[in-house]
């Protein structure tokens, strides 16, 4: 065998017309740009009312509202943040709306958490029935019994108190639905060597389930904070003296009383707002992982 026989073959070379293997990156490429773009502009369309909202709440209130818009603030009036605070009850509406969030936040996720481990791991007679059943309340509108609710709250003495919104809201079947997607997703395998282990079905939530379910745990507590936070119609009907009000009462009053005073308004709406912006940016991390994971299986 001679040396040349030993020789490699040498290495294909493209026709000079040929384009379309390198062409293929810089068209995806291309089309990755596009939707960047097109996410970029979609973000700035969602994000430009609140973005007004800062401004005009620092802005005196003769500005607000000239034609051209002025997007940055000139002079820039830092006491409407303190006129707020001194022609309102911000306190005491802030302090009212979140201790029923943080509270109701806390006992939806314990109520939640413990109900959705009955349904994914305990086996008992007509489980699936009673959870198509209580999950399909999410479909029954609030406004349908909203009356004979309000009745058994008077009868409990509940009505005009704090308690009545907790106890409205410290159940929910979202957060079952919730809470079971994600429980369902965990292994078989650990609860039944726990079992062999003699640990009990308590221990096994409490010790196994809990730990591993912390991004929907998370998520679960930031969707009921935010949706304590906002709600307006509930507050309204169950809580009726000024010291009971919430942020979404207190400025609604405050809008009755200066409805002309647009610069303060929006200074209301930035601290009825910024709370709930924190806790998001926070939680957000915890929050996507938790909901990406309640949808997979195995």
């Amino acid at each position: 065998m001679t040396a040349t026989d030993l020789s490699l073959p040498a290495p294909a070379v493209a026709a000079p017309g040929n384009r379309t293997a390198p062409g293929r990156p810089v068209r995806s490429r291309g089309w990755r740009l596009v939707g960047y773009a097109a996410l970029v502009l979609a973000a700035a369309g969602l994000l430009l009312p609140f973005y007004w909202m800062v401004v005009a709440s620092l802005k005196t209130n003769s500005d607000v509202f000239t034609i051209p818009i002025t997007w940055l603030p000139d002079p820039v009036v830092w006491r409407n943040y303190l006129d707020i605070w001194q022609r309102s009850d911000m306190t005491t509406w802030l302090g009212n709306t979140l201790l029923l969030s943080v509270v109701v936040s806390l006992l939806q996720v314990a109520t939640g958490s413990f109900a959705a481990y009955g349904f994914a791991r305990v086996r008992f007679p007509g489980r699936n029935a009673l959870f198509l059943a209580y999950v399909g309340t999410i479909a029954v509108p609030w406004q349908s019994y909203m009356i004979p609710q309000f009745i058994l709250m008077s009868k409990l003495q509940l009505s005009n108190t704090l308690w009545s919104i907790v106890a409205l809201q410290a159940f929910g079947a979202f957060g079952v639905f919730l809470m079971k997607q994600f429980y369902e997703t965990i292994p078989e395998e650990l609860s039944e060597a726990a079992r062999v282990d003699g640990l009990s079905e308590f221990g096994i939530y409490r010790r196994i389930m809990l730990p591993l379910s912390r991004p929907a745990l998370a998520s679960l507590a930031l969707l009921t904070f935010v949706t304590t936070w906002n709600d307006y119609l509930g507050p309204l009907v169950y809580l009726r003296s000024p010291e009971l009000r919430t942020i979404q009462l207190g400025l609604n009053t405050f809008v009755s009383q200066y409805n002309a005073e647009y610069a303060l308004i929006m200074t209301g709406s930035v601290l009825s707002v910024l709370p709930v912006a924190v806790i998001f940016l926070l939680g957000q991390r915890y929050f996507i992982e938790g909901i990406a994971s309640t949808g997979l299986k195995g």
